[in-house]
């Protein structure tokens, strides 16, 4: 089966930048409403109940993403007896991960007081609290959530984006009448449990009626489960890796600093959070075409289509930063106000944490879809073994600001250039050298737009909304002349604006 790998990815950017606008603004509002009515306890409670399911999600093993990628060979050659062993498989790996994670769930239920260094607030019962979260992700695997694989791997998650619309419609809808009517943070739980699943039985049905041919019946030959649990062991150190990293910092701000401090760190994690989501999309967009590109064209077409997508996102990544860097505060004072706002010297930690973050999921965009986690499977496990020990050595001398850097000096000393190595090694055959110049080139005009950006932003007394608009005003100009400057000689830049140049012409003659 051919997939539009173009047409594909654009429908799925535009889906998911909508779903992901109604996943930032809506949430948002409601995190205003939970701090004004309940306060920023309940914030931090939540948020600590997100990062232990987390890590209880380490279970999956990186199933989801070995399957999606052991789809895209039979995909392409209209192999639909193999792609419905997959499934079967599929099935029956998440009826047996769903009932370990509701084990494991239930085992941690006694030590869940000891992660929270204040008091909990009163009339909450901390454990019903967490059962109703951990119901809600053991229903993620038990309802259906194989279907979802197949329309990721025909690079359909604009079908997806659509479902999830609906779904966190309902769930929006009731937390905020949860919250406004009732004051209940238990209603306010119970609408995650809900959302949950409608999105599942929902993406079931509409599933099954785009591809029918697709049920879960069948076994695979023995070679072939081989080589799919292998896939799955070398994604579990990668889950690990991604999970525990990103987790430790909220576990280990709850139980040294307080569930306060987690809710103020978390309002800023949440902006951050936002941005993650849009470029995301992109990435998503792309895994499976870049996976069917990986499958059929050669390994030189596949380089200079790397070095086009890294220049793009290298140069969006950028301006988000600067943006980042010129906004945050500002945002912060008019959302949170002064008394529940973080020093200034934490921007900049925050800006490289968002930019290292962002670069290295340029290379593992094409590392899964490249399928190369064998090779990788070590390097997410040295990343969080670093990270978590900085995290617990500089909480005690550093505090929140010792958590952020830990985080920064893992994934940069250690995941990066590990990572960015195993690419190159792996799918392209060629040594890395002269890509780190690109790299570099990145990261100075980077600096520089932030740095330009800021000192102009500075001169500027106006506050509000005003304010706001005429900073993001300022990296838009800044920041993009800066990258243009930077680099609109390189040949990747000119194959992009021909190619636009082209997309154009075409547009103009219909």
């Amino acid at each position: 089966m051919k997939i539009e790998r173009r047409k594909n990815a654009k429908r799925n950017i535009v889906y998911g930048f909508s779903l992901r606008m109604f996943q930032t603004l809506v949430p948002f509002a409601l995190r205003t409403v939970l701090i004004n009515t309940l306060g920023m306890q309940f914030v931090g409670l939540d948020t600590l109940f997100v990062s232990i399911l987390h890590v209880l999600n380490l279970v999956e093993l990186g199933v989801g993403n070995a399957m999606v990628y052991c789809m895209y060979e039979p995909i392409a050659y209209d192999n639909t007896t193999k792609l419905n062993a997959i499934l079967n498989l599929y099935k029956k790996y998440y009826r047996i991960i769903g009932l370990v994670v509701l084990l494991l769930g239930i085992a941690i239920i006694p030590f869940l007081p000891d992660l929270i260094k204040d008091e909990i607030p009163e009339g909450i019962n901390l454990y019903v609290l967490y059962l109703i979260n951990l119901i809600a992700t053991v229903l993620s695997y038990w309802m259906f959530a194989y279907k979802t694989s197949v329309l990721l791997a025909h690079q359909r998650t604009d079908v997806y984006s659509r479902i999830q619309f609906f779904s966190f419609a309902v769930r929006y809808a009731i937390q905020l009448a949860s919250l406004i009517l009732f004051r209940s943070f238990y209603a306010y739980m119970m609408a995650v449990l809900v959302s949950q699943a409608l999105t599942n039985c929902i993406t079931a049905i509409v599933t099954q009626k785009r591809y029918p041919q697709y049920i879960p019946q069948g076994r695979l030959e023995k070679s072939d489960v081989s080589n799919i649990n292998s896939h799955i062991k070398d994604l579990f150190t990668a889950k690990l890796g991604g999970t525990v990293t990103n987790s430790a910092d909220t576990v280990v701000i709850s139980a040294f600093l307080g569930l306060t401090t987690l809710a103020v760190y978390n309002n800023y994690y949440y902006v951050l959070t936002a941005l993650f989501g849009f470029l995301t999309i992109i990435f998503h967009a792309c895994l499976a075409g870049i996976g069917n590109s990986l499958v059929v064209e050669s390994s030189e077409k596949n380089y200079r289509d790397f070095e086009k997508f890294s220049l793009m996102l290298t140069w969006i990544i950028g301006f988000c930063t600067a943006c980042l860097y010129c906004l945050l505060q500002p945002f912060m004072k008019i959302w949170v106000h002064k008394e529940n706002m973080l020093d200034n010297s934490f921007v900049p930690l925050f800006c490289v944490y968002f930019y290292v973050y962002e670069l290295a999921l340029i290379w593992a965009t094409y590392k899964d879809a490249g399928g190369i986690w064998h090779k990788d499977r070590f390097r997410p496990l040295c990343v969080t073994i670093v990270n978590l020990g900085l995290n617990v050595l500089t909480v005690r001398y550093w505090g929140l600001y010792g958590v952020l850097l830990s985080t920064i000096v893992s994934y940069t000393f250690v995941g990066m250039p590990w990572m960015l190595q195993n690419v190159f090694s792996t799918l392209f055959k060629r040594p890395v050298y002269g890509y780190l110049f690109h790299v570099a080139k990145g990261m100075i005009a980077t600096f520089l737009g932030c740095f330009a950006s800021g000192l102009i932003c500075t001169k500027i007394p106006i506050g509000g909304l005003g304010g706001l608009v005429l900073r993001l005003a300022i990296p838009t100009v800044v920041a993009n002349m800066v990258f243009l400057v930077f680099f609109w000689r390189s040949k990747e830049f000119s194959e992009i604006v021909h190619a636009l140049r082209k997309k154009l012409g075409i547009a103009g003659k219909k």
